[in-house]
């Protein structure tokens, strides 16, 4: 069954000021084909540059699709990555005012998040891209489990380790967003190597 998740989504908002700021992934999935999520950390600005916006070439996935490309996966639009079974979110609804995204943001955007992820029934793999969606996926970890999945720690000492909630993988990794990403060369290719093995898991 196909599922737009922006009225899912839309539909579990609460209605008030400021809330049409709320911004969900514009795209219709079937579900069941989805294996792996990949949580990056904010919405855009414009709703025209995220994943599945309506921009002409959308500022996310100008860094998105490079990444995949190293990576070794055949994906030069976002149709041919869902087509593989893997679903692009933000963590964050709502855009950043601020260079750092305070916690209060995180938490306002949990529920949207968790149901988010509730409507994937074979999900196997859930990729944190960045910070950000670290802290916001170990608050939803925590409030089931008390514990968090992955340790408060650098990423690059601890991305090659096996961290799992439930049965499914987590990989911590980088941000895919952004101009940081591709200047950072380190990064860059640590998220390409991550993505790669989360490819592997779910082909």
């Amino acid at each position: 069954m196909l599922v737009n998740i922006q009225e899912v989504l839309g539909g579990f908002a609460p209605k008030g000021p400021g809330n049409e700021q709320l911004q969900f992934s514009n795209v219709v999935v079937e579900p069941d084909q989805i294996k792996a999520v990949m949580i990056n950390e904010v919405v855009p600005a414009d709703p025209g540059d995220d994943f599945y916006g309506q921009a002409d070439s959308p500022g996310y996935l100008k860094t998105t699709i490079p990444l995949f490309q190293k990576a070794g996966v055949r994906a030069s639009t976002i149709e041919q990555i869902l087509a593989a079974g893997i679903y692009l979110t933000n963590a964050v609804k709502r855009p950043k005012t601020e260079y750092t995204i305070p916690r209060s943001m995180i938490e306002e955007s949990l529920p949207f998040l968790e149901k988010e992820l509730s409507l994937f029934p074979n999900l196997t793999v859930i990729m944190l891209m960045g910070d950000v969606a670290k802290k916001a996926f170990n608050l939803i970890a925590r409030s089931k489990t008390n514990k968090n999945v992955i340790p408060a720690m650098a990423t690059y000492k601890i991305r090659d380790e096996q961290f799992y909630y439930g049965k499914i993988r987590v990989f911590p990794s980088y941000i895919m967003t952004g101009k940081n990403i591709l200047i950072e060369k380190s990064k860059f290719a640590m998220a390409a190597e991550d993505i790669k093995r989360m490819f592997e898991l779910i082909k």
